[in-house]
């Protein structure tokens, strides 16, 4: 049994019944900062791949943003995801999350399918309709709007992919024989949904080919994705799979019991354990880590999650 086949980082990242785990970069502590260092950066990634993690997930955060206090890993998504294609070999390259209403998507389209192609099919692609309202007056933007703008976006860059001689759309409308190439290596991207991106839970269901949600209590998570898959399951839709961040600080002591952090927890790897076990029980079928609090060397830690947690996921 398998989700459905879109492309080679989908298949590999995504299994139903299975849990997989990633990194998300910047691989490194930056807990009082909010702009990280970025020192080691393509060394993290190429070692994340070397242990063993199915994906490395990147973020689109235009501005540094003093209230938000995080500015991503800094460089431009599509531009780094470029970089770490022509550096890695295996690892897919994920992205947690376009911001749909902030960028054309025809330039959305071409530059995730040049990646892709470049990649070798391992890009899988998380769209969201955006969380920081200081962003939208520097695109002179309507922060209200944006719900719509997402779900336009989401139709303009299918039909950008797709084989249609033309379309209409709010965003424009290629017409006249003109086509947007290249198309992603497999014929199409997975759009994976963060959050709610101001949808309901039926579009939701519908539209997207997995979703991207935050880390909860284990009772409320598990009833948000059964939710969800209830909603697919009466539209008559195929499976698709879930995924959730993490934020963790692991510890040295392995029987070490787990201690809230923002959005995760500190735990040694015990915990860690238990807790992602909880995850694939209700049907979360890939974790990625965020190191930004965790207090231990990153290299060792890294090692350390791949010796004594991989081993039972992935």
């Amino acid at each position: 049994m398998s989700f459905q086949a879109i492309n080679n980082a989908y298949s590999e990242t995504f299994k139903p019944g299975r849990l997989s785990l990633g990194i998300f970069v910047p691989i490194e502590n930056h807990a009082y900062n909010a702009v990280p260092t970025m020192q080691h950066h393509l060394q993290r990634v190429q070692l994340a791949e070397e242990l063993g993690f199915s994906a490395v997930w990147l973020r689109d955060v235009p501005f540094n943003v003093p209230t938000f206090g995080d500015a991503g890993q800094i460089f431009d998504p599509f531009v780094y995801l470029g970089y770490l294609a022509g550096n890695t070999s295996r690892i897919a390259l994920g992205v947690s999350s376009i911001v749909l209403p902030l960028r054309h998507p025809a330039h959305v389209a071409k530059s995730a399918a040049s990646a892709d192609v470049l990649s070798g099919g391992r890009i899988l692609l998380g769209v969201a309709s955006g969380d920081r309202p200081e962003e939208y007056p520097a695109f002179n933007l309507p922060f209200e709007s944006r719900g719509e703008s997402f779900r336009l976006s989401i139709d303009y860059i299918r039909d950008s992919w797709g084989n249609k001689p033309g379309f209409t759309n709010a965003f424009g409308s290629p017409g006249s024989g003109i086509d947007l190439i290249p198309k992603p290596a497999s014929g199409k991207l997975p759009l994976l949904i963060t959050g709610s991106s101001r949808q309901s839970p039926d579009w939701l269901a519908r539209n997207g080919d997995g979703w991207m949600t935050y880390p909860r209590r284990i009772d409320a998570q598990a009833a948000i994705i059964a939710d969800w898959r209830t909603r697919m399951n009466e539209a008559g839709i195929a499976d698709k799979p879930a995924m959730q961040s993490l934020y963790i600080d692991l510890l040295d002591d392995p029987n070490a019991a787990p201690r809230p952090i923002h959005l995760g927890f500190s735990s040694g790897v015990n915990g860690l354990r238990s807790y992602l076990r909880e995850l694939q029980h209700i049907g979360i079928n890939h974790v990625a880590f965020n190191l930004r609090f965790n207090k231990a060397d990153i290299e060792l830690t890294l090692k350390r999650l791949a010796k004594e947690i991989l081993p039972d996921f992935n």
